[in-house]
């Protein structure tokens, strides 16, 4: 590639990029997008969003949104093209998935693999695994995690209520497994319904211990911890471009490249394979790539994938020891709320002080977790998330309902003021204002103390306010 080439990715990669200072505890430490929108309350008036759903969808970074928009008028196809611009396109898209390795500490021969999100990644392993592969998962896990494995036998555990416990449970399970068959053992790193973080070296090193490898589901550590491959040594690692403040849906599988050389590729197509020839009986021939492109089948999102590298680079340079101080000092704010209000109890597998990132579920006494939802979002500006988190096994563990029961994803299964099975989340992250979670704790206290202002009502199974 030309010099000028060169130069002008480099300055397309750096572009709105400063280095950044760690700026005080009441300001957030990384600028998103949204951050001026002010909503209408339907109590009169206007105030700005407080966003405090980070841990389904994040906001796009400042930063993130510059580097794109920089990009932008050099965007091209990717790998085939000879022209200028393709050749540009190219380099990042490649560019990226270095960017991603060091971001995620991989080890040399590892392969960074862009898919849509950590969804399409865990499906993407759960469709390599070898034959005969046996899967262990919590019950906890977010249906992302819980659910691609059915072509293995698989091995559901039951929530353990201490990190110790986790292990224990997990180091038993793979005591009586087929001890000369692959095994695999899936677990997240912070959960997203309670926060808390899991024991992740641990588990690695007990399913190592008996032969299993080990997926890292990362969607909700990565973008309020380092992940580390080689220091946790996993096997692989998959989160999402939109929880990492990156928006245009990508997501990342990355680890190890024996079982994703050997399977078929996870889509067939243009771009997996290197070459296809007919024969002589009339089929075609196809000899596929060795690399990840084996299955990054058809036209890559380039720019949900320079998203990511973005993002990488903007929590890098940010810090993480500065941001996980600043998270632990909003956590403290809004635990420290929530325990002044009686009739609020919060949901945890682990206990009070287990360490955890910017996500706490809880339920009120008297309230319908949809209707609170929607009065923070109706008369404060607040908006958050309430349900079952696509983790209801774990919620209705948590709740003290049967985890085999069914419910719908987000959706209230009864109407205000009567008792449903659901929850409300709220989760912060690099983006969030010391008074975002103010006010979040002072709505809280008002509306359990004065009830709400307004009249709501049930709408295609939404809460919604009455008009």
């Amino acid at each position: 590639m030309s010099a000028s080439l060169n130069t002008a990715c480099a300055t397309t990669a750096t572009a709105a990029a400063p280095p950044l200072a760690a700026p005080p505890l009441a300001a957030a430490p990384l600028a998103v997008l949204g951050r001026d929108v002010t909503v209408p309350l339907v109590t009169g008036g206007e105030v700005s969003y407080a966003a405090l759903d980070y841990a389904a969808s994040a906001p796009a970074l400042q930063r993130v949104w510059d580097d794109v928009a920089a990009y932008a008028p050099y965007y091209g196809s990717v790998h085939r093209g000879a022209g200028y611009l393709s050749q540009l396109s190219t380099d990042l898209f490649e560019q990226s998935r270095v960017t991603v390795a060091e971001f995620l500490d991989c080890r040399p021969g590892d392969q960074v693999v862009f898919t849509r999100s950590t969804t399409d990644s865990l499906n993407l392993l759960a469709s390599v695994l070898p034959a005969g592969c046996q899967v262990f998962v919590f019950e906890t896990e977010h249906h992302a995690s819980l659910l691609p494995w059915t072509n293995a036998r698989v091995t559901y555990l039951n929530a353990p209520r201490t990190p110790a416990e986790a292990v224990a449970t997990l180091e038993r399970a793979l005591a009586g497994r087929d001890p000369h068959g692959p095994a695999l053992v899936c677990v997240t790193g912070a959960s997203n319904v309670t926060g808390e973080l899991w024991p992740v070296k641990e588990l690695a090193a007990a399913a190592h211990a008996h032969g299993a490898r080990i997926v890292l589901d990362a969607a909700q550590l990565a973008p309020h911890h380092p992940v580390s491959v080689r220091e946790l040594d996993v096997d692989w690692v998959a989160f999402s471009g939109h929880k990492l403040y990156a928006p245009f849906g990508s997501g990342v599988l990355a680890g190890r490249a024996d079982w994703l050389q050997e399977a078929e590729p996870y889509l067939a197509g243009g771009g997996a394979s290197r070459k296809v020839a007919r024969r002589e009986d009339g089929g075609v021939e196809v000899e596929w790539h060795t690399t990840a492109a084996r299955h990054e089948a058809g036209s890559p999102n380039v720019i949900g994938v320079y998203s990511i590298a973005s993002a990488c680079r903007a929590l890098t340079e940010a810090g993480f020891e500065n941001l996980v101080e600043r998270e632990r000092h909003l956590i403290a704010k809004v635990r420290e709320g929530l325990a002044e209000v009686p009739a609020v109890r919060v949901l945890s597998l682990f206990g009070d002080d287990a360490p955890r990132v910017g996500v706490i579920s809880f339920v009120v006494d008297g309230w319908n977790s949809s209707h609170f939802a929607a009065a923070l979002s109706a008369e404060y500006g607040i908006g958050v998330r309430d349900g079952l988190f696509c983790a209801h096994p774990l919620v209705r563990t948590l709740l003290g309902s049967e985890p085999q029961a069914q419910g719908e994803c987000g959706a209230p299964e009864a109407a205000p003021g009567e008792r449903s099975l659901n929850a409300i989340r709220v989760s912060f992250g690099a983006g969030t204002p010391d008074e975002h979670v103010e006010r979040f704790v002072r709505a809280v206290g008002e509306l359990v103390a004065d009830g709400a202002k307004w009249q709501y009502r049930t709408e295609e199974g939404r809460c919604v306010p009455a008009v």
